[in-house]
Order: C-alpha cells, then sequence, then structure tokens
C-alpha cells in the first residue's frame, strides 16, 4: 500500500517525464503553439506540486532547503516501504 508521500512522489515522477518528453519534442517542433501550452501547464502544475511537496514533507534536494533540513528528512530506506 502506498502512503501519501509515495503518490506525491509518483505523481511529480509522472510530470517530470512529462516535462522532458514535451522539451525533446519541442526542440524539433518549435512551432507547435499546443506543445508549448501543455508544456507550460505542466510545468506550472509541477511547480505547484513540488512547492505542496516540499511543505508538507521537506526539500526534494539540497538546493531547495537548507542543509539542515536535507539531512532531518528520512532517506529513503528509512521509510515505510522500505522496511519490511
Amino acid at each position: 500500500m502506498l502512503t501519501e508521500r509515495s503518490k506525491a512522489l509518483q505523481c511529480l515522477s509522472s510530470l517530470q517525464f512529462i516535462l522532458w518528453e514535451l522539451h525533446l519534442y519541442l526542440d524539433t517542433h518549435q512551432d507547435d503553439c499546443e506543445a508549448m501550452a501543455r508544456h507550460k501547464k505542466y510545468t506550472e502544475e509541477y511547480t505547484a506540486m513540488r512547492a505542496d511537496f516540499e511543505e508538507k514533507y521537506g526539500p526534494l534536494s539540497a538546493a531547495t532547503g537548507s542543509g539542515c533540513a536535507w539531512l532531518a528528512n528520512p532517506w529513503p530506506w528509512d521509510t515505510e516501504e522500505c522496511v519490511k
């Protein structure tokens, strides 16, 4: 069973994948306004979801939080999903 934190991480990962694929597509289709609009929409969604995640669970990387906050978060092997 996935925790809310794990579900949020999966959603963030999915959005990152979408953004990367759109980025690659836009490299060769610069005039596709619909794809550009989708990229903008997903970027806004990802930014908002990441901010919400970091507010609830702490920073996702050392670049978005202080060193103390980054080190205080549980490491992947400290979460319930990994401890069995």
